[in-house]
């Protein structure tokens, strides 16, 4: 055994190499940084698709001129107005209708005419058998003057927030109903 160890100690001593990178762990490693960075690329976007619309900031709403609060009347009267909408790179204006009165106060309300049974559109005094209601042809619903439902639909007209500015109503974002909570 002596000489076993001898022959370990003539053989002359190789000074400890580097670690050397072979061909496989070389392109293991590119493939596999350059596979992330692409993946990365396609991931970010989803990313920042999903997460943008929490970082964006609320404004106040825009409030659109409607009419002349003179012109405005205890009877509800149709307006029609336009509403400017940007979806994306694509301008185009909605055509919005609502129905604006006044109550025994003064206050002006505007209602939404979209029923809240289907989606048809309710008109004022239409209906010849149920008289000063809101009524929609489509399923029979109907709605007092204050937009609480009467028939069908399971909830009250939605309305529209209201601003008065330099003898003009603004119409601002559709909520729901507070009138015919307070008068029911």
């Amino acid at each position: 055994m002596s000489s076993l160890n001898e022959e370990e100690e003539s053989l002359p001593q190789e000074p400890p190499s580097r670690n050397e990178m072979s061909r496989r762990q070389f392109l293991t490693y590119t493939l596999g940084g350059a596979t992330a960075f692409m993946g990365a690329g396609v991931i970010l976007p989803m990313v920042r698709f999903a997460v943008d619309p929490i970082l964006q900031k609320k404004g106040e709403g825009e409030f659109i001129k409607v009419a002349e609060a003179s012109k405005i009347t205890e009877e509800p009267q149709e307006f029609t107005f336009e509403l400017p909408q940007q979806d994306g790179w694509y301008a185009s204006t909605a055509m919005l209708t609502a129905w604006i009165r006044k109550d025994a106060n003064g206050d002006i309300y505007a209602l939404s005419p979209i029923c809240k049974h289907l989606g048809c559109t309710v008109g004022w005094n239409n209906n010849k058998a149920h008289p000063d209601e809101y009524h929609c042809p489509c399923h029979g619903a109907r709605y007092t003057k204050q937009g609480r439902q009467l028939a069908v639909a399971a909830k009250p007209l939605d309305q529209y927030t209201t601003k008065i500015d330099g003898g003009w109503v603004y119409l601002g974002e559709i909520v729901p109903n507070t009138v015919s909570a307070k008068e029911a």
